[in-house]
């Protein structure tokens, strides 16, 4: 059986590729910085920050074009949660982790921004995935992905960085004692308009977001989403924080 699920993680996914592999998916071509040594796997049109100390992934980027967006609408289908057949199999996640653990499988970057079966499929591997609310899932979080797409279709672009944050008392699922996150964020910056912004979830049911500044996603995380950004160019926009914010 695995040797089946690796084979078909295979048939998706290149080698371990280092930031230097893969500079498309960051802006200026510059990987977000982090405390914690990730590892940078590169998929097609994203790239995961993985890390071997939480067996989780640290961040997931990134660069969503209108083009993309456009034909990831008329995309059909789901694809198949499967391990990473890229990591060393101590670092893996199993699906086994997930079993009767009460918590959804959660993409980091987003299926729905995929713009074709095999690129659908590689946000499919474990490595893309986080332990989520149910409820958070399929509605304030679903809304906020689908903001982000429509921000792109309408101007043109769109770097998005994704990730978990972490408190002690949520505590982990399954024998590899995967970490559940206290909460999930989302950096979006908008390069037509110069705009970024920073939401942050609390991973629970009927949960409220709060848009933040990087100063406050550095604090709690320890990650420079964009270093190759300058930060104080750039302004927050009170009207697309809104549009990220969802109500019941």
């Amino acid at each position: 059986m695995l040797a089946r699920v690796s084979l078909l993680v295979g048939l998706f996914l290149a080698p371990v590729a280092y930031a230097d592999s893969c500079p498309q998916h960051f802006p200026a071509g510059v990987a977000p910085t982090s405390q914690d040594q990730v590892n940078i796997l590169c998929s097609t049109d994203f790239a995961v920050g993985f890390s071997a100390k939480t067996r989780e992934a640290a961040w997931s980027a990134e660069h969503l074009t209108r083009q993309q967006v456009m034909a990831a609408e008329k995309l059909k289908g789901r694809g198949k949660f499967v391990s990473d057949a890229r990591l060393p199999s101590d670092e893996q996640i199993e699906l086994d982790d997930y079993k009767r653990s009460g918590w959804s499988r959660g993409h980091l970057t987003p299926s729905g921004d995929m713009p074709t079966k095999e690129t659908r499929q590689e946000t499919f591997v474990l490595s893309n995935i986080v332990p989520q609310d149910t409820a958070m899932n399929a509605g304030v979080w679903a809304h906020i992905e689908s903001v982000v797409r429509k921000t792109a279709e309408q101007d043109g672009e769109v770097w998005v960085l994704t990730g978990p944050a972490f408190h002690p008392r949520k505590g982990t699922i399954g024998k590899d004692r995967i970490p559940v996150p206290s909460s999930i964020w989302k950096v979006i910056y908008i390069p037509d308009r110069q705009i970024e912004a920073i939401i942050v979830c609390k991973n629970m049911r009927g949960v409220q977001c709060n848009a933040v500044d990087e100063a406050s996603l550095q604090r709690v995380t320890g990650i420079d989403p964009f270093p190759g950004l300058r930060w104080e160019t750039l302004h927050r926009s009170a009207d697309f924080e809104k549009s990220l914010m969802w109500q019941e």
